[in-house]
């Protein structure tokens, strides 16, 4: 049986929503989702698994509407879904009453449930968010080794192990893993004994084991997002005891990367920009940065940090540079004031380590500012 595991699409989210390619990024996470569906029908995958937060808000109709289209284009998957913390279904929810295309089947509970697809010998169990936060540990109390046939207790979910003397493939969708959304308790909700754990919430992707991973979002959504993203892919193979494989596939228009520049007394802001422009060369023009400028610089020059935004995808620029003064003409030529003394008392400190010269040097910059 094979699978496709994503998870945190958000749909209708506006990643970097101050930027001039707001617009581009949304669009971007909706052909993301557009090219999971043409990977399930490549893949001739029998699932599409979606742990949680397809949409960034609870959806509108006419969201659905578009979503649901794309499912029916689905040509051998079928599609369980669950509603997560962002998505959860409110009181105003569209998700509930719903037609959604015969391929599809959305928990539409807060306890545990599950749905059987009998031509594939495979069951999947799940719920759906019911408001922002769930500080429950809702998946601990499974329970999987029971013969007897499944049944949907939140406090005790008997899971079947054998179904026609067949070994049945039990997967669990599950969107937590934090303080305020379902605590996870990861050793525990492996011991129950699933075949994959599709989890979501957290949007960096991890295989915790070839049975449960995070497959993390489809797109980064902030600057914090680094690293690649994308989806799981994987196979159940059925024999005496189920073996699973699954991996992980970047798929992302771009990713948040973050670029550190190290000046020194020579640096121009000609050369800066020159620096600037052939790491997103070498990194890729289509990634979006964060420029971090260090080191030392020429106590005469002053980075011109707007004239970096317009070289590229560039979200941020952070000076951390600083002057590289002669500190022994300063002293010399402020002996009796201020500086002078801030100098003294900077190089008389027992502690002379890399932040002691940093304070000294952003003290004098300031205090040269406040001269002037």
């Amino acid at each position: 049986m094979k699978f496709i595991h994503i998870a945190d699409v958000h749909l209708g989210a506006v990643p970097d929503s101050n930027m001039p390619w707001a617009k581009e990024r949304q669009n971007e996470i909706w052909e993301s989702f557009k090219n999971i569906i043409a990977v399930c029908n490549e893949e001739k995958a029998d699932l599409l698994l979606i742990a949680g937060d397809l949409f960034h808000k609870q959806p509108l109709v006419r969201e659905l509407k578009e979503v649901n289209y794309l499912f029916s284009t689905l040509e051998t998957a079928r599609v369980v879904l669950m509603a997560g913390n962002h998505d959860y279904i409110g009181a105003r929810s569209n998700y509930p009453g719903f037609k959604w295309n015969e391929r599809v089947h959305m928990f539409l509970s807060d306890s545990l449930e599950s749905v059987n697809f009998p031509d594939i010998n495979t069951t999947v169990y799940g719920l759906s968010y019911f408001s922002r936060d769930i500080e429950e540990s809702m998946y601990d109390n499974i329970d999987i080794s029971s013969t007897e046939y499944p049944h949907t207790d939140i406090k005790t979910l008997n899971i079947n192990s054998k179904s026609r003397n067949e070994q049945v493939i039990n997967i669990l969708l599950a969107h937590g893993g934090d303080e305020k959304n379902i605590p996870i308790n990861r050793k525990k909700l492996l011991g129950h004994g699933f075949d994959y754990i599709a989890l979501g919430h957290i949007h960096k992707p991890e295989i915790i084991s070839n049975r449960m991973a995070y497959s993390g979002s489809l797109e980064p959504l902030d600057k914090n997002e680094t690293g690649q993203r994308g989806y799981i892919i994987g196979e159940v193979t059925e024999g005496g005891t189920n073996s699973t494989e699954i991996r992980f596939v970047s798929s992302s228009h771009r990713e948040y990367k973050s670029i550190e520049i190290n000046a020194d007394q020579d640096m121009t802001n000609s050369a800066l920009a020159d620096r600037v422009k052939d790491e997103i060369r070498k990194q890729g023009k289509d990634n979006i940065y964060q420029i971090f400028i260090r080191g030392f610089r020429d106590e005469n020059i002053h980075f011109d940090k707007e004239a970096i935004y317009p070289l590229g995808y560039i979200i941020d620029v952070i000076d951390e540079s600083v002057p590289d003064y002669d500190f022994d003409a300063l002293y010399r030529e402020n002996a009796d004031n201020m500086i002078g003394m801030f100098i003294k008392r900077i190089n008389e400190s027992e502690n002379q380590d890399e932040i002691n010269r940093k304070a000294l040097y952003y003290g004098i910059e300031a205090l040269l500012g406040a001269k002037e």
